[in-house]
């Protein structure tokens, strides 16, 4: 059995520039779960950033089998119909991130791009999350900072890949293709508004109480509101997708 929960508040900024959807092919059996972050120093993050969650959503609602390189699809149809609608609005920085996760009865895919994150634990225990596409988080890969400082890092808003943005070659990442899910998997997919503010420690702390997912992410979302609350917090979502 899935038992899934979704959030997304505006923080202390103007607007919500962030998209949380989860899509259902019926026929199928398939679940898609899909959070975009619009960059809103860039303008116009929140047309961005719903117009590519329901391009996705379009794609896994009307396919007729769950492929490897649907993850795929929904990334690059995702793109070329963002880069269309900027020359068609003339909204030139429309730019978002993307994660999207597929999920069948037995097995699951994702991707993303930019740096809005998936952390998959299992049995309370974090197995995996993906890795940002940013400045900070290229200097810890080299070992140039540690792991724990790209929260707080000054360069934290250099993002080196989003959506909406021309690419020489993929941009995207697809980090698991066909997984097969186990009892105990979880996984949370959030925009760096959420990830600010909840260490992976505390995440798993709350996950071990055996919860549902909306107590437990009310429980991550009371972590996050107490930390960021008052600095100026950004738009704040996030999918959290316990297997039971």
């Amino acid at each position: 059995m899935i038992d899934y929960a979704t959030l997304s508040e505006i923080g202390e900024k103007d607007k919500n520039e962030d998209a949380v959807r989860v899509f259902v092919n019926q026929p199928l059996a398939a679940y898609g779960f899909v959070l975009a972050d619009g960059l809103g120093g860039h303008g116009n993050g929140d047309v961005a950033s719903t117009f590519v969650a329901d391009c996705v959503g379009a794609v896994i609602e009307n396919t007729d089998q769950i492929r490897d390189d649907l993850p795929d699809q929904c990334f690059e149809i995702a793109q070329e119909m963002l880069l269309d609608e900027k020359d068609r609005t003339g909204f030139l920085s429309i730019q978002t991130t993307l994660v999207v996760m597929l999920m069948t009865k037995t097995q699951v895919w994702w991707g993303h791009i930019g740096d809005s994150r998936l952390y998959h634990f299992r049995n309370g225990k974090l197995l995996t999350r993906t890795l940002d596409h940013s400045v900070p988080q290229m200097l810890a890969l080299s070992g140039q900072i540690k792991e724990k400082d790209i929260r707080r890092h000054a360069d934290r808003n250099l993002l080196l890949r989003a959506l909406g943005t021309e690419w020489d070659d993929i941009a995207y990442e697809i980090d698991t293709r066909g997984q097969k899910l186990q009892k105990g998997d979880v996984f949370l997919l959030c925009s760096d508004g959420f990830w600010d503010w909840i260490d992976e420690k505390t995440m798993t702390k709350i996950l071990k109480k055996g919860l549902s997912a909306f107590d437990t992410l009310q429980e991550m979302r009371q972590i996050v509101e107490t930390n960021g609350m008052g600095q100026g917090m950004d738009n704040y979502s996030a999918i959290l997708v316990c297997v039971r």
